[in-house]
């Protein structure tokens, strides 16, 4: 009996809190929006029968599991491999360079770049094979390649002309010379002059060294202190050789024309490297000069002086040109060489007659042809000796004398070599030059003023 009471009251109790939960799940709901109720009524779509389709095969279920061929395991791919080694990779390099200053020499650019004592012999020597060191000067340059422990890899050497002497260290020293290929491109331009060659090249842009070989040229001949009053127009026709926007070398010139006075003087450079200009005055051949030194600097006139090594005053009995040693010396007229050797403080000399009264002296030379003999015939623009500085010389330079009957005149002013050179000229050859020359700068001009124009514009 007890135990049905006590199950009916377990059942009573069951009843009433299911009501309760019930109840209580009732009162805590709140009503669904309609999105969310419509977002759960969606169903996904069946996928939309394909167009244009002719045939549609249906394989069953079981096609690939009873009709597929039995191929067997893979087989793995073979890897070719090329016949020839991998290539090596480079260490990494660290490069020094720097410019040779006023006193300095190779062995102590060398040392600043870190070689060692026996490393900068061997380079000095591979580089003395192919480059004459004593040539070295401020603006030449050394560049050193070193691994990143300080052994070095290359040393390069650059001179003058865009020239590269290379030391390549291996097992064997090497060394190659690396020269550009220059591309030869001829420039015009015009010059007002005011005061003196030199400002109105500078002013106009032109190369101002110019003034120097017009000094050369028609120094002999114009007065130009006396004859020009100012206002006068200088044109100028040059060659450059240029390496894409570096210029290598020195400019040359090829054509120039001045009037002064009411005369228009105009000078013929020849292309030919033999530096032989003609002069001519109001189109016909005045005279026909050979520059000792192609391009050189004139640094000091026929006359008295104080002499730079003795100190004193003393009469210079030539002119002096100042260039690199080494640099080609050339005859200035045709005739028969009467001496080589050494005299005093001129130092290594060769000397040409020209005729029975007129002789020409190149003294300081560093070097003469192997082929140069006394007695052997020469044309105006052979070369006849190197330029150096023997004998009693500052630096590098070319002491170049006239002397007629024995006594020393001014080479700048003498016409006896001109008229030596004119006698073998042909007048109607330098005609054709001058012709030609004339087209040249004209042709030139015309180009820059439409350039300058269409900056302008």
């Amino acid at each position: 009996m007890r135990l049905r009471t006590m199950a009916a009251c377990v059942a009573i109790a069951g009843m009433v809190l299911g009501a309760a939960i019930a109840l209580s799940d009732f009162m805590s709901k709140e009503p669904v929006p309609p999105e969310l109720a419509s977002a759960g009524k969606w169903m996904p779509q069946g996928p939309e029968a394909p167009q244009n389709v002719d045939i549609l095969v249906t394989l069953p279920a079981t096609a690939w599991a009873e009709d597929a061929p039995d191929l067997g395991p893979l087989p793995l791919l073979q890897v070719a491999f090329a016949d020839r080694p991998v290539q090596a990779i480079e260490p990494p390099l660290s490069t020094w360079s720097r410019n040779i200053a006023p006193g300095e020499t190779l062995d102590f650019l060398l040392s600043e770049a870190g070689l060692a004592a026996p490393d900068r012999a061997e380079v000095a020597l591979a580089l003395g094979a192919e480059y004459d060191l004593r040539r070295l000067r401020p603006g030449h340059s050394v560049t050193v390649a070193s691994t990143m422990d300080g052994s070095p890899r290359t040393v390069s050497l650059a001179v003058e002309d865009g020239v590269r002497i290379e030391v390549v260290f291996g097992e064997q020293l090497s060394t190659q010379v690396v020269a550009p290929d220059p591309e030869i491109v001829t420039l015009a331009g015009e010059a007002v002059i005011d005061s003196s060659i030199f400002a109105a090249l500078d002013e106009a842009g032109i190369p101002a060294r110019f003034s120097v070989d017009l000094a050369q040229m028609l120094g002999g001949t114009v007065d130009f202190r006396r004859e020009m009053a100012g206002g006068e127009t200088l044109r100028l026709l040059w060659r450059e050789a240029r390496v894409g926007e570096d210029r290598i070398g020195q400019p040359e010139l090829a054509f120039a024309a001045l009037e002064i006075g009411g005369s228009l003087y105009e000078i013929v450079w020849p292309d030919d490297g033999s530096g032989q200009a003609t002069i001519y005055v109001d189109g016909e051949v005045l005279r026909v000069f050979a520059q000792p030194v192609e391009g050189a600097r004139l640094s000091s006139v026929f006359g008295r002086r104080t002499h730079p090594v003795f100190g004193n005053v003393r009469m210079h009995t030539g002119v002096d040109f100042a260039a690199a040693r080494g640099t080609p010396v050339q005859s200035t007229a045709p005739g028969r060489v009467s001496f080589i050797g050494w005299r005093g403080g001129y130092g290594r000399v060769v000397e040409i007659s020209h005729g029975s009264d007129t002789m020409t002296r190149y003294a300081h030379l560093s070097a003469v042809p192997e082929d140069l003999a006394q007695g052997q015939r020469v044309a105006a623009g052979d070369v006849i000796g190197r330029v150096g500085a023997t004998g009693t010389a500052t630096g590098p330079n070319l002491h170049y004398e006239v002397l007629v009957d024995g006594r020393p005149t001014d080479p700048l002013t003498d016409d006896r070599l001109a008229e030596a050179a004119e006698s073998e000229a042909d007048d109607t050859a330098a005609l054709s030059r001058l012709a030609e020359a004339r087209a040249l700068l004209n042709e030139n001009l015309g180009s820059e003023i439409a350039e300058t124009t269409t900056e302008r514009l």
